[in-house]
């Protein structure tokens, strides 16, 4: 199947998308769920591409791996563990099995407990020792992190409960930054880790405990930790009440629908929390029973496949016209490159195809003005994803959101169309003559014909954010088994790791740099002449 379709993409690479897109197939290209749609009518994907790649889904036994993963088996087959995040918002669902036990009984009495102790603290019966929590600090990294700081900032129009502050990096300006903004007597600080171990984030919540201790007596008080290591937990300080564990099926980047996700039910509520988690059921429900030409995941994993792996476009740039979202590139890139940045087949085999693409971008319209240059003009195509809502939260501001959309559907349509060297001409006819004239003309060309997507919906709701995330994580999901790699391993995160621990003496000077390479005990000599150690 895939000669056929890179068959299929030399016979029609020199197509311009717009020769292509009448009314019909605007009407037929894309894919909808309520209110939630689809468009990837400027692509160059045609009936019989579409069909081709819809021919992998069933090559690759996706629907039967889907099916899999919802019951519970263990598709992680490298750890040998259920992918089950799916699960942690299966509210209305049956039992959930995994190795003969119903998990859905775990699952909701962990969600009751979180509701209770965020509305305990957002009402002030949880109580810091200088008065009501004011302001809440999940320290986490990687999944434990990007998820709900995206998320946070996402539905910030539905914030009414403490201020939400997130640190991540080891670097301690991250942490000083946050500390210098609240008072330990008021702050709830939340420990993300389900091991308890992970060096970034304890060395975070250790300088957190630290600051803390300087204003008041007790620092566990004022400390929840996000983790399954109970004994750890209990030595740094902790009330097992305040200790919300997960399950090894939960893996970190798909973990924010549950105790992960507490920092951002505290700042929203339970209720908005239920809905976010309800949005994204609804994907799920969709993702099991559409039909794969009218499936969202389906479809959009079938159009990054073909843009990567069939036309060899690189990259992918997700272009958010929606600034609530400023954080979904970000946690994007940790979902698709961290799952599928892989370069062997379940069986360990090396791959014969490229794995998953660069995932970067930026928000609308900020990323006008700094790198839509390249996308437009630059040699190499970038397909571009689009997100945008037909309402902003700013009822008094909607003609500014008019313009944000107008702005949206500007860039998708520049992109296909281009400008040709005779328009161009036009353009400058009236200032430039003769060579002059064709030079100038030239730097004004757009070769267009370059692809895109667009997710509509009507306004970032919690039910819509929930329903966008499952949808890129279904869409991982699909692209995985299609390129036949584990999706929920990321051994490529250890070796870096592991040498930081060792070269840590070293770069404190309590062991020698023998032993390592010359460049990198040429760098720890600087750095020590410098004030590192």
């Amino acid at each position: 199947m895939w000669r056929k379709l890179k068959d299929h993409h030399e016979a029609v690479a020199s197509r311009r998308i717009e020769t292509m897109l009448d009314a019909a197939r605007a009407a037929d290209f894309v894919a909808q769920t309520g209110d939630m749609r689809l468009d990837y009518a400027k692509t160059n994907i045609d009936a019989e591409g579409r069909a081709l790649l819809i021919a992998l889904l069933d090559e690759a036994g996706v629907a039967e791996k889907r099916d899999a993963m919802f019951s519970g088996a263990p598709i992680n087959e490298t750890e040998g563990r259920a992918v089950l995040h799916t699960a942690l918002r299966n509210l209305d669902g049956g039992p959930v099995m995994v190795d003969g036990q119903d998990v859905m009984p775990e699952v909701l009495d962990t969600l009751a407990r979180m509701e209770s102790f965020a509305n305990d603290v957002r009402s002030g019966r949880f109580k810091g020792q200088g008065g009501k929590i004011t302001d809440v600090i999940n320290i986490g990294i990687g999944g434990s992190d990007l998820g709900p700081a995206m998320a946070a900032q996402a539905l910030a129009p539905y914030h009414d409960g403490p201020r939400c502050h997130f640190v991540s990096n080891v670097d301690p300006a991250d942490i000083a930054g946050v500390l210098r903004g609240c008072d330990p007597a008021t702050t709830l600080v939340i420990v993300a880790s389900k091991t308890f171990t992970t060096i970034e984030t304890m060395t975070n919540a250790r300088t957190a405990q630290a600051w803390m201790g300087q204003t008041v007596s007790d620092t566990g008080a004022q400390f929840a930790a996000l983790s399954t290591a109970a004994d750890k937990t209990a030595a740094f300080g902790i009330d097992p009440a305040r200790v919300f564990g997960f399950a090894d099926w939960v893996g970190g980047r798909y973990s924010m629908w549950g105790p992960i996700g507490l920092s951002l039910m505290i700042a929203v509520g339970p209720n908005a929390f239920r809905a976010f988690l309800r949005g994204a059921q609804s994907m799920d429900r969709h993702f099991q029973a559409a039909p794969w030409q009218e499936n969202l995941p389906a479809m959009l994993a079938l159009v990054g496949i073909w843009h990567n792996q069939i036309c060899g476009h690189a990259t992918r740039a997700v272009l958010p016209y929606d600034n609530l979202l400023a954080r979904l590139p970000a946690y994007l890139q940790q979902l698709e490159m961290e799952s599928n940045g892989k370069g062997v087949s379940m069986d360990g085999a090396d791959l014969t195809i490229d794995s998953g693409p660069v995932v970067w971008g930026e928000p609308g319209t900020n990323g006008q003005h700094a790198f839509y240059q390249l996308i437009h003009q630059g040699t190499r195509v970038i397909p571009c994803e689009f997100l945008v809502a037909a309402r902003g939260h700013e009822d008094d501001l909607h003609h500014q959101h008019q313009l944000l959309v107008a702005n949206c559907l500007a860039q998708s349509e520049a992109l296909m169309r281009g400008r040709t060297l005779d328009e161009a001409r036009g353009k400058v006819a009236d200032k430039f003559a003769g060579a002059e004239l064709e030079r100038q003309a030239r730097h004004r060309v757009f070769k267009g014909n370059r692809p895109s997507v667009t997710i509509a919906y009507p306004q970032l709701t919690p039910e819509v954010l929930g329903q966008i995330v499952a949808l890129y994580e279904h869409r991982v999901f699909v692209e995985g088994v299609v390129l036949g790699i584990n999706s929920y391993d990321q051994w490529g995160v250890e070796l870096g790791k592991e040498l930081a621990t060792a070269l840590q003496p070293v770069v404190e000077g309590k062991e020698s740099a023998d032993g390592k390479d010359g460049s990198t005990a040429a760098l720890v000599d600087f750095l020590q002449m410098h004030g590192v150690s």
